[in-house]
């Protein structure tokens, strides 16, 4: 069977992600003493012990994520054959699959979500940008939600992660998420859902932090990736270097396009889908999005054997 690869985004760290794997294989405890040491503090401490509300902030959240993540994919390489044709993940998730690809050096990836996320918290001021998960309602219909908002108001407001059938979230200033959030109940929507985050991710406002995150970008080797992977910006499949670059110059200010980013991995043959990392956000989207495709997680050992399991049919 053919198999793809997963990496979540921020909402899936919680303290003490990784301790079990941690515990039982060098090989995860190799990968959060080179974040660690690349990043200068204490990195595994704070993904162990906390205190949460530190961990969820977003340039501690960033490369947290990706280095459970990582150490994850790491010991499930070590304990069996792992040849996915393709790779994705969500948001900062995508910086995971691109390790994993061979694209960026975990090193490198571990500075630069970093980074991104110091960028990402001070594009807008604290307290004026906001997000709101909208259920129920397709794209076609929220979209134009938007645009009626921001033509009247003149508020940003955008869609920024379509995570699956019926579950948009939206992205802007804090006027334009309530004002859309309200208007999107009147045509429809079963439920708009504020979300606890610290800025209005992956829309224009984001645009001051992707200039200057580019240049970083531009100083970064990247190399092809060794199989595919698929970008949020446009569901697009790449191994080209500069294609990936450039998916990355983009993906701040443009929606997560993980619909699509799921139903491309079908295309391409993809019989069963592995998350990795913490939580089973992935999982519980792929679901949604076609039922049909087998999936598994990994975060502790009894989801690693589990997903042994999986790759064993």
């Amino acid at each position: 069977m053919k198999t793809g690869i997963v990496f979540p985004g921020q909402g899936s760290q919680y303290v003490g992600m990784g301790a079990a794997l941690i515990r039982e294989y060098s090989v995860a405890r190799d990968t959060f003493a080179q974040a660690d040491e690349r990043l200068g503090f204490g990195l595994t401490k704070l993904c162990l012990e906390g205190p949460e509300d530190e961990l969820r902030l977003t340039y501690y959240t960033q490369p947290a994520l990706l280095t459970a993540s990582i150490a994850f994919y790491r010991v499930l390489a070590q304990r069996v054959p792992l040849a996915p044709i393709v790779a994705a993940g969500h948001s900062l998730g995508e910086y995971s699959a691109l390790v994993a690809a061979g694209s960026l050096a975990f090193g490198d990836a571990v500075h630069l979500v970093h980074r991104r996320g110091r960028l990402m918290d001070e594009a807008v001021p604290a307290g004026q940008g906001a997000m709101a998960a909208v259920l129920g309602l397709d794209e076609q219909p929220l979209a134009l939600v938007c645009k009626e908002v921001m033509d009247a108001t003149g508020e940003v407001v955008e869609l920024a992660n379509l995570n699956c059938p019926g579950q948009i979230a939206i992205s802007g200033t804090v006027a334009g998420v309530a004002q859309a959030s309200d208007l999107a109940k009147e045509r429809g929507a079963k439920r708009a859902i504020p979300l606890t985050v610290s800025g209005p991710f992956h829309c224009s406002l984001m645009r001051p932090a992707a200039e200057a995150f580019g240049a970083l970008l531009d100083e970064t080797p990247i190399a092809d990736a060794t199989i595919p992977v698929v970008a949020n910006v446009d569901a697009q499949a790449n191994q080209e270097a500069a294609a990936i670059r450039d998916a990355l110059k983009r993906q701040l200010y443009s929606p997560v396009r993980w619909t699509d980013d799921v139903l491309t991995m079908q295309r391409m043959g993809v019989e069963r889908i592995l998350e990795l990392g913490p939580g089973t956000v992935l999982s519980g989207l792929i679901r949604k999005i076609d039922r049909g495709i087998p999936t598994a997680h990994v975060e502790d050992e009894t989801t690693l054997a589990e997903a042994m399991e999986l790759l064993s049919n």
